[in-house]
């Protein structure tokens, strides 16, 4: 099994803008993703982006550098264009590895690579891990997903999902019996559905969750999940993430 990584990265971050450009001991944060995807058994990491300075700073550490319009909703459509751009074959599985997760572990693009090449049925595959922290349950940061009982995804959202009805009443522990469970967000795609996923008309939920991979499920397609084999580490979405990433990288 081979496979392609594309790290989408854009400077217009409504947090922390220029987020690929900062710095986490000593080098721009895109650089420790980009030295996380080529750990992993990638044929090729292609740095997708539509700033000059993020594509400037990639070029002098020696990446292969994408420059992709300006317009893009998501990571997904920007990696849709690099797959049209490049002439990646049909059959190609593409690893969208965001560029805001410097210390996610080479194997887990692996693991994902691997599962939806054994679920040729999947359009997408991503993976979970169980929350252990009801605050967790709670936090818009932290996006759940439901599941069928073949690990297909149902729904996902920032929302408490699923929603225990009798139990939120009350102060008590998240119960064994009901798990929730984090999405990951890491993904890996077949290139001809990234060629077919351009065109789907942006849904309502998409939006509003602001979750891109509900445009897939809104359209019928499949996304296949399976639990994360370790932690995916600390990706960096806000201030208090930055500096925490900072530790553990200077460490």
């Amino acid at each position: 099994m081979s496979f392609k990584i594309v790290i989408p990265a854009r400077y217009a971050s409504s947090r922390l803008p220029g987020k690929p450009l900062l710095d986490i001991a000593g080098k721009p944060m895109i650089q420790h993703v980009y030295q996380r995807a080529i750990e992993s058994d990638a044929t090729s990491v292609i740095i997708a982006t539509d700033d000059q300075r993020i594509a400037e700073a990639a070029t002098s550490f020696g990446a292969d550098v994408c420059l992709t319009a300006n317009q893009h909703r998501s990571g997904t459509d920007r990696l849709a264009e690099v797959v049209n751009s490049r002439g990646f074959a049909d059959d190609d599985i593409v690893i969208n590895v965001q560029g805001d997760e410097p210390c996610l572990p080479a194997l887990l693009i692996n693991q994902v690579a691997a599962d939806l090449a054994q679920h040729p049925q999947a359009d997408m595959a991503s993976l979970f891990s169980r929350i252990k922290q009801e605050k967790q349950v709670f936090d818009p940061n932290v996006v759940k997903v439901v599941m069928d009982g073949n690990g297909y995804a149902l729904y996902f959202s920032r929302a408490p999902i699923p929603w225990m009805r009798d139990h939120f009443n009350t102060a008590s522990p998240l119960p064994p019996e009901l798990p929730h469970y984090r999405h990951i967000g890491l993904y890996g795609y077949r290139a001809s559905f990234l060629k077919d996923y351009a065109g789907l008309t942006p849904c309502l939920l998409e939006t509003e969750e602001s979750l891109e991979q509900l445009r897939a499920l809104f359209h019928g397609k499949k996304i296949h999940m399976t639990e994360a084999l370790i932690s995916s580490g600390h990706g960096v979405d806000t201030e208090a993430d930055l500096a925490t990433v900072r530790q553990i990288l200077a460490e």
